[in-house]
């Protein structure tokens, strides 16, 4: 039986789009922009998603978003388009965790994993996931030093806050990632298994995980 999931990412300058049925990705679009162009991209970029996947519309059974933290207005952006086409084609919303998606990309391996994701100046926003995918530091807005997690190491980084660190942490036991960043493949797995489960959100009563409000004062 298909499950076919829409998957979008607009949490970062990432502006992503995947299809996936039963748990298997089947086709993606995506770009980073410094100019942030998602409220441009994403309706383009989900009707060339669903082309490429063979599909229209009412086939998807649910909508996956990247539910924060992140930017203010990229998660907006992408929260509105999800939830109009969910109601509009009936169907349930799906929310992931940014940093757990972005956790979901990178390399597997028997090291702990510290998504990082900008959060202006040397702050990021950041948690410690171990090897076997349980939280070792919940998620939350810090600003770095050079000593931040050593209670950790060895452990790997990826998400565009971690070359914020890559200088000063260049002589600790860590795997660089920084060239991982956050895409809508990263949900798919994470999302199927919500999709099964029927952990859907409440399309009035949803909003994303700011941490911050739009002028970056901490919440």
């Amino acid at each position: 039986m298909n499950s076919y999931i829409l998957h979008i990412e607009t949490a970062t300058k990432v502006c992503s789009v995947a299809l996936s049925n039963a748990g298997k990705l089947i086709a993606c679009k995506e770009s980073i922009s410094d100019g942030f162009i998602h409220s441009e991209a994403l309706t383009l970029y989900i009707e060339e998603t669903l082309i490429e996947g063979g599909i229209s519309l009412s086939d998807l059974q649910a909508i996956s978003i990247s539910s924060g933290p992140g930017s203010y207005t990229g998660l907006r952006i992408g929260l509105s388009t999800a939830k109009g086409l969910c109601f509009a084609l009936k169907i349930p919303l799906i929310s992931v965790e940014t940093l757990l998606a972005l956790s979901a990309l990178a390399p597997k391996g028997n090291q702990t994993v510290i998504p990082m994701l900008d959060a202006r100046r040397m702050e990021v926003y950041t948690q410690v996931i171990a090897s076997d995918g349980s939280m070792l530091q919940p998620l939350d807005s810090i600003e770095l030093d050079a000593t931040t997690f050593s209670e950790f190491e060895p452990f790997q980084v990826c998400g565009d806050g971690a070359a914020k660190c890559k200088e000063m942490w260049q002589h600790r036991n860590i795997i660089w990632n920084e060239h991982l960043l956050s895409s809508a493949k990263g949900q798919v797995s994470i999302a199927y298994d919500k999709f099964q489960k029927k952990e859907f959100e409440n399309l009035a009563y949803f909003t994303p995980i700011y941490l911050k409000d739009a002028n970056g004062v901490r919440r």
